[in-house]
């Protein structure tokens, strides 16, 4: 419960701050020299009035204490402990109970490390605290100290000219802006309600799906049970019912809210971790986990104390118990919906908090609506289906489908990679296997037997042998038939295949995955610019290539008429060439450092075009001159008036 207070505050400050571009603590690193092996890194700190810092020695269990590490793909020296403090002010804190101790006004830190590569130079340490007032906020930096003396640039006015110069490379010449504005302005329009509607739903089935779980199903009688004794009178009862399913959807809705926060500090940080190879790699983990709980293996539950203290909670009565019987639900019910919640939250990363937040409420929605329903008019439990071997067919169903979704995980992970492990005919292959084995169980050829053959058990295993046969040519070069409408999105691209590909452009278009390169080239055929914003983990960009470029119109337009460029904004794993590598000076003054060509082509559309989201996709003449507004994920028939739109604009110019 601290934990989650402190998560709390945390959050809090979070929000506030996004606000204000104040800075309650300035550091300045110095660097003294002990001897030839050993050096004393010292953080000079200045602290705003009214704030404090937290101490590396503040208890664990309190606000969370600082901590200084090597930053990310540092080596050739090692910490001689924690550092050196100076004064710090110790007081008692009635939230958790025990003294914390921080910095008021000013500190000092001094960091000795000893070098063991003597041709290092540099040294960059992350300097990692809480600072806090009335809210809290975190402080995350990165400093770099010189050992041989050479002044380090560590603000704005200190970056080099060299960096400033390929800053401004970033930050484009743009011409006829206001149709950018007239995007940005109309960016939450059509496009984005149909994109948040169709998470929406898709929230609202998984949570259908976790109803008619063995961990859910079964307690709508309990339910029902406890509000009709408890209260009297049949209107209170109905109140009483409907709050309860408030709160279960208010509980679902409250999970995504650390989102929320983390897109307000930076538009690219969602992107950055649904694309994460990392990340991925524990979500196909993760999924092949919770198949395994599915399939009946082992089962999954949140700490029995969780469900005990909520459950004793709900007996206050009134609001709040009601309140702490909808949390018990969601504690005791997470074997089942925690795969699912899990999906979702993965799923949904890449397209932002909102659409998190969207597809959480409509989980919580389809789960809440029975409860309350059932409790509202309690005569129609004798319609619903007695518990039995069906829920467990349904659980074992849920964990094929698991058990696929794991591996588009895999294939983010191996595109953002670039490993080529898992190419196109790979994955369609184990798809194809998974819904061959989840026919045959329906079917009672493998597995537990739960009852008997029902006709809907038949016509579901029907409907799986079916996508098997449907899937399987898919792993031949030239396949019977296309998978594009189904796998759309899912599977890798055409051209990430096992056999030969001369051209690794989509749809073998011709295309520059290089910004200054595609510009110099449409300046010497004197064509428009298709400015393409893409992922290699983009579902919604592989959807639009595959079914919307696919069609002949519009594929003839790209080809023939424009110069595509490519920017593939999740490319983390290609350094860019060192004397390519800067320091980017973003518009609210801050530095940024440009080190892969993903981090330049992600900074180069968030800082011209405001925006983070991709597919994203800009008309322009070889000079930079907007055609009309950029255009999203969207439909066949506006995409091709789009760009027969900047086709005539640019001719006409």
């Amino acid at each position: 419960m601290k934990k989650f207070f402190t998560l709390f505050l945390l959050f809090i400050g979070l929000a506030v701050y996004s606000q204000s571009d104040d800075n309650p603590v300035v550091v300045t690193p110095k660097v003294e020299k002990i001897s030839d092996t050993e050096y004393d890194l010292i953080f000079d700190v200045l602290i705003a009035e009214d704030w404090h810092l937290y101490s590396q020695y503040n208890p664990e269990d309190a606000s969370l204490p600082m901590t200084i590490t090597p930053a990310e793909g540092q080596s050739g020296y090692t910490l001689n402990g924690k550092a050196k403090e100076s004064e710090t002010e110790t007081q008692f804190s009635e939230i958790w109970g025990k003294d914390e101790i921080f910095f008021v006004e000013e500190g000092k830190l001094i960091q000795r490390i000893t070098v063991s590569d003597s041709t290092l130079t540099k040294v960059t340490l992350n300097l990692d605290a809480q600072v806090c007032k009335e809210y809290c906020l975190p402080f995350d930096e990165d400093f770099t100290f010189s050992l041989t003396g050479e002044k380090v640039a560590q603000t704005v006015a200190e970056v080099d000219d060299k960096s400033k110069e390929l800053s401004q490379t970033l930050n484009l010449d743009l011409k006829n802006t206001v149709l950018l504005k007239s995007s940005t302005e109309s960016s939450s329009g059509e496009e984005e309600d149909n994109s948040l509607l169709n998470i929406f739903l898709l929230g609202f089935v998984g949570g259908l799906l976790a109803f008619l779980t063995p961990c859910v199903f079964p307690m709508v009688p309990l339910t029902v049970s406890f509000f009709t004794k408890r209260t009297e009178k049949k209107g209170k009862g109905v109140g009483s019912a409907v709050l309860y399913g408030f709160f279960i959807v208010l509980i679902y809705g409250l999970i995504s809210l650390p989102f929320h926060f983390l897109d307000t500090l930076d538009p690219e940080i969602l992107n950055s971790i649904s694309t994460n190879i990392w990340l991925n790699l524990f979500f196909f983990v993760i999924l092949i986990f919770f198949a395994g709980s599915f399939f009946g293996f082992y089962e999954l539950t949140l700490p029995s104390s969780w469900s005990n203290k909520a459950d004793s909670a709900s007996n206050v009565g009134g609001i709040l118990g009601i309140f702490f019987m909808a949390l018990t639900l969601a504690i005791v019910s997470f074997s089942c919906t925690g795969p699912i919640l899990g999906s979702l939250l993965a799923g949904s990363l890449s397209g932002g908090a909102m659409q998190l937040s969207v597809g959480m409420v409509g989980f919580g929605l389809a789960l809440a609506l029975p409860f309350a329903l059932f409790a509202m008019f309690p005569n129609w439990l004798n319609t619903l289906p007695k518990s039995g071997g069906w829920l467990n067919t349904v659980k074992v169903v849920l964990g094929f489908i698991e058990l696929a979704f794991a591996f588009k995980f895999l294939s983010n992970a191996d595109l953002v990679g670039h490993w080529g492990l898992l190419k196109r005919e790979i994955f369609i292959g184990i798809w194809a296997l998974i819904a061959f084995l989840l026919a045959l169980y329906l079917f009672g050829f493998i597995g537990k037997k739960y009852g008997k053959m029902t006709l809907f058990r038949v016509l579901i295993g029907i409907g799986a042998l079916g996508l098997a046969v449907y899937l399987a040519p898919g792993v031949m070069e030239k396949p019977a038939w296309s998978q594009n409408e189904l796998l759309s999105g899912f599977a890798p691209p055409k051209f990430h295949s096992i056999y030969q590909k001369d051209n690794h452009c989509p749809l073998n278009l011709n295309c520059f995955k290089d910004f200054d390169e595609g510009i110099a080239y449409a300046k010497s055929v004197n064509k428009p610019v298709l400015l393409d914003f893409t992922g290699w983990a983009c579902v919604n960009c592989r959807k639009m290539e595959e079914n919307i470029w696919s069609q002949p119109n519009i594929y003839s337009l790209i080809n023939d008429d424009y110069v595509l460029i490519s920017l593939y904004v999740d490319d983390h794993q290609r350094t860019l060439p060192e004397e390519e590598q800067f320091d980017f000076i973003k518009s609210n003054g801050k530095v940024k450092r440009i080190r892969t060509y993903g981090d330049k082509w992600a900074t180069l559309q968030a800082a011209n075009f405001k925006t983070a989201s991709q597919p994203f996709y800009v008309l322009m003449s070889p000079e930079l001159e907007v055609l009309n507004s950029p255009q999203q994920y969207t439909d066949h028939t506006t995409y091709y008036n789009w760009l027969k739109t900047g086709l005539d604009r640019f001719n006409a110019n």
